[in-house]
């Protein structure tokens, strides 16, 4: 079994596709494809269920593949150990990030931290070192997994979960507030309640974001159902539904005030959604993600 392919193995399974895995990996996806087929013939059994349409783990790839990304992590902690005695930190970094989180000022959405400006810091002092950034269309649900299972070295994150085999480091916090029309009833209330709002359309986010987490627990305790017919997958979108009049939703205050909208305070809940880079509990980090670790962490006490 080659370092190569448990690679190729691991790109295609993270991808879902052999073409994906291929792209990844800078590699004809033939060359992908045989690799592949020769570590199933050596394990003697199938870690792919392919299908005209998608390529799914069978239970022998589902088993393989924390083990593949182990050593192959492992690996990179060898090459970064002696790159390190060399001079000078290399490799690459898995980081899932939020879209809101590090914006610049005057954009819509809050600034928790610059991180673009944090990693192009880095860059500047460590040029060796290559960034795999991540968005999530699932939220910080699937970065967290993703940390936890081996597939990001650490990920910026919105949420109010604990899971196991994460650690979350925390940076800030953001306040979320009521946003309605202008010509809303509720448009020039003081403060709102939840009960208030049990009538009401919403326009919100994806299971599995952070904020949408939140505010469906704090519905459900109160025992309020929620109707959501919309929902968008960023701030701008969702206040763009909001202005004209489609539903109400819950936004940071700086991405919900316009001229045609009003935010409104919540009275009965505390909306503050904690921003945190979550990091492996147990995994061993590499050197290079330990000083971006470091240096995000010492950006945000250097804003608080």
């Amino acid at each position: 079994m080659e370092l190569r392919q448990l690679e190729y193995f691991v790109a295609v399974a993270e991808e879902g596709t052999f073409t994906g895995g291929a792209r990844r990996v800078r590699v004809a996806q033939s060359a992908v494809s045989a690799t592949i087929r020769k570590l199933e013939r050596e394990l003697g059994t199938a870690l792919f269920a392919r299908e005209p349409q998608a390529t799914s783990l069978t239970d022998a790839g589902q088993a393989l593949l924390p083990e593949a990304r182990a050593v192959l992590d492992s690996a990179v902690r060898a090459r970064d150990t002696v790159a390190q005695a060399r001079g000078g930190l290399r490799g690459t970094i898995r980081m899932g990030t939020l879209s809101p989180i590090g914006t610049r000022e005057g954009l819509a959405g809050p600034l928790v931290i610059d991180l673009p400006a944090i990693l192009g810091r880095f860059h500047a002092t460590h040029p060796l070192v290559e960034f795999r950034l991540r968005g999530a269309s699932s939220g910080s649900a699937s970065h967290l997994a993703d940390v936890a299972a081996g597939a990001l070295d650490l990920a910026m994150v919105g949420t109010i979960e604990r899971p196991p085999g994460v650690r979350l480091h925390p940076i800030g916090s953001v306040r979320w507030c009521f946003v309605c029309a202008q010509g809303h009833p509720l448009a020039d209330a003081r403060s709102v309640t939840l009960d208030d709002l049990r009538d009401e359309t919403f326009v919100d986010f994806p299971l599995g974001w952070g904020n949408r987490t939140m505010v469906d627990r704090a519905f459900a305790i109160a025992g309020i159902g929620r109707n959501v017919p919309f929902e968008a997958a960023d701030h701008g979108s969702a206040l763009g539904l909001v202005r004209n009049g489609l539903g109400v939703a819950f936004l940071p205050r700086s991405a919900g005030e316009t001229p045609d909208t009003s935010v409104i305070e919540v009275a009965d809940v505390n909306f503050d959604l904690s921003i945190g880079l979550a990091t492996p509990a147990h995994r061993p980090q590499s050197a290079a993600t330990a000083a971006l670790i470091h240096a995000v962490l010492g950006a945000a006490r250097s804003s608080a």
